[in-house]
């Protein structure tokens, strides 16, 4: 509630405020909007080169070149290695049933 009253006091205020100080308020408006455009039309000039940069054909086609696809023996290899991780997941969730059904006993 406290805040909400703060919150209706400052409206109030900044709207009074605005009145009496008309003048140094457009001034300060008036000085804002450049550098709001300005920083808006940055920003939106790197989103776009990011966007560009990201659909030019030239550039997709070193990072192919340059990572090769796996070989068959370490394909293998890394599911021989997953699957070792898949039972070691099995055999953690094993203990901890068999915890949780010794906690509640």
């Amino acid at each position: 509630m406290k805040v909400f009253l703060g919150g209706i006091a400052a409206a109030f205020l900044g709207i009074i405020g605005i009145f009496v100080f008309f003048g140094p308020f457009l001034q300060l408006l008036a000085g804002a909007v450049p550098l709001m455009l300005l920083l808006g039309g940055a920003m939106a000039a790197y989103l776009g080169y990011d966007e560009v940069k990201d659909q030019l054909p030239f550039g997709k086609k070193k990072e192919a070149e340059e990572t090769p696809p796996p070989a068959p023996e370490e394909t293998s290899k890394y599911r021989e290695e997953a699957e070792k991780y898949k039972q070691e997941v099995e055999k953690l969730k094993a203990e901890l049933d068999k915890t949780k059904t010794e906690a509640t006993s």
